[in-house]
């Protein structure tokens, strides 16, 4: 199959790569890269971890350099040694972890390294009125009503992501990267941020939009720009082409993942049963049974109570009725290290933050919610954690060179399998998994599915959640659909097709 490359002009904004190729060591990060970007298009950049899709960008950026070819922008060859040769050419990043000050407010991160001075009395002094009316400006030329004297840790993680677009937007580029800019955003804070984009585009900006998510590509890109193996793969229209062949297009002929046959579960004794359970302001009398074996998916929009519940079942944060029993043992007002001791692991949704030691060394990070069985007297012994660390590597296939490297060194599914991998090794009977294929690619998710499916086989029951309702209806035997904290509906996904599935979790029980 032939995937034309969308055509170009002078315009502002045109960003060319010629024969571009990066090496580290024996290593082609990226190989003879020849692609043009065209101006004033949102340009949706694909392609799994490892494909040298992220090399591009550090180039893009100023990050690293190129080994050969050439990079053009606007017309002209460029040499970037700095990010300060990108912004200088017209380039600016926005990134996926934001780069806001929380204590300082919107106008000093709009300007922050460059605020305005003024001379007084022979004194050199910001400009505080003079930044904040510029801040001003800037926030209502994006149609933004927010007041730029009001610090960022009071906005919502959406704000504080137009904040960051606006702040690269002070810089007046040509060129936009946007790196996984709605991982963390509730649906209508992405909606706000697709407006702003839009606005972007109306004015001539040219933007390369990184996501995992592949619905965003067909709301809001122009076309998708494909990298596997650090080779360009193609470049297609979005109004022409589909998911299924994007994702063709990133894997190639590679054998995608099938759900195994599921064994019927034995509904007649649960494995955790949480009756009545309500956290004022969070969720509201909730009861369900989970069955051995059973994977059951708890869908709804962002906000509507799913992962406050599994913590608050974990121990992690309180509860103000209800009760919790797992394996019959009353569980209601445990620990998490007590309802770890009872059998009960939590893969959480942030594995950067809460998940993982970044840097600590793949090994350790394993073997962190075991420490118990494996140290003797208080005493950690690589030898007795060996085998813990080299049963996990094996069983979930996590690519790790060294496990004494920092975890931070592995790709973002590789991590989500040390996650995994740790609480697999506490040998539980229960696990909540809040998210697990956040960040990774097509892939991997199919990998973490997979590992899902198998411990499932093997009797662990598990609660799956993920915002991704396409996943939820593939993974789960049975779905409890949750609404403003409630549990409006339970589901059969075998019998439920997705926009059912959506139309709950937006209106709940009304639909």
């Amino acid at each position: 199959m032939t995937y034309s490359q969308p055509q170009t002009d002078a315009a502002q904004g045109r960003l060319e790569f010629r024969s571009v190729t990066k090496r580290y060591g024996p290593t082609v990060a990226l190989s003879e890269f020849t692609h043009d970007f065209a101006p004033g298009r949102v340009h949706a950049l694909m392609g799994k971890n490892g494909s040298g899709k992220s090399t591009l960008i550090k180039l893009l950026a100023g990050v690293t350099e190129p080994t050969s070819g050439t990079i053009s922008v606007n017309g002209k060859d460029q040499s970037f040694t700095s990010p300060h040769d990108a912004f200088d050419a017209g380039i600016v990043t926005v990134h996926q972890e934001l780069s806001l000050v929380p204590e300082l407010s919107v106008g000093e991160n709009i300007f922050l390294g460059r605020l305005p001075h003024v001379r007084r009395a022979g004194f050199r002094v910001v400009d505080w009125k003079g930044l904040h009316r510029r801040a001003t400006e800037l926030l209502s030329d994006m149609g933004l009503s927010i007041d730029s004297r009001q610090p960022v840790s009071a906005l919502s993680v959406g704000q504080q992501q137009v904040v960051e677009i606006v702040k690269a937007m002070s810089f007046n580029p040509s060129i936009l990267l946007l790196d996984e800019p709605t991982s963390a955003l509730a649906s209508k804070e992405v909606k706000q941020l697709f407006a702003l984009i839009e606005r972007l585009r109306a004015r001539g900006v040219t933007m390369i939009y990184i996501t995992h998510r592949m619905s965003e590509l067909f709301e809001i890109a122009d076309t998708c720009t494909v990298i596997r193996d650090g080779h360009y793969i193609g470049a297609v229209e979005m109004r022409t082409t589909s998911p299924s062949e994007i994702v063709g297009m990133m894997f190639g002929a590679a054998a995608r993942a099938t759900r195994p046959p599921r064994q019927t579960i034995d509904r007649v004794k649960p494995l955790l049963e949480v009756r009545g359970l309500t956290r004022a302001g969070h969720f509201n009398d909730v009861s369900f049974d989970l069955y051995r074996g059973e994977i059951l998916g708890i869908a709804g929009l962002l906000g509507s109570g799913r992962t406050e519940l599994m913590r608050a079942i974990f121990g992690a944060d309180r509860i103000d009725a209800g009760t919790v029993h797992l394996e019959g043992r009353s569980m209601t007002g445990a620990t998490p290290s007590q309802m770890r001791a009872a059998g009960l692991g939590y893969t959480p949704e942030n594995r950067k933050e809460v998940g993982l030691v970044q840097s600590l060394p793949t090994g350790d990070n394993l073997c962190m919610a075991s420490l118990g069985p494996i140290a003797r007297g208080g005493l950690i012994s690589r030898r007795r954690e060996q085998p813990f660390i080299d049963r996990q590597i094996a069983d979930l296939h996590i690519k790790c060179g060294d496990p004494e490297l920092p975890v931070s060194s592995l790709s973002g599914g590789n991590q989500q399998k040390v996650v995994i991998g740790k609480w697999l090794n506490t040998a539980p009977s229960v696990m909540f998994f809040d998210e697990p294929s956040r960040g990774v690619d097509v892939q991997a998710k199919r990998q973490i599915f997979d590992i899902i499916w198998q411990k499932a086989s093997d009797g662990l029951s598990s609660i799956f959640v993920s915002t991704e309702l396409e996943e939820v209806l593939e993974v789960a035997d049975r779905i409890l659909v949750m609404h403003h904290g409630n549990v409006v509906a339970e589901v059969d996904p075998t019998r439920t097709d997705l926009t059912q599935l959506y139309g709950l979790c937006m209106e709940g029980a009304s639909q």
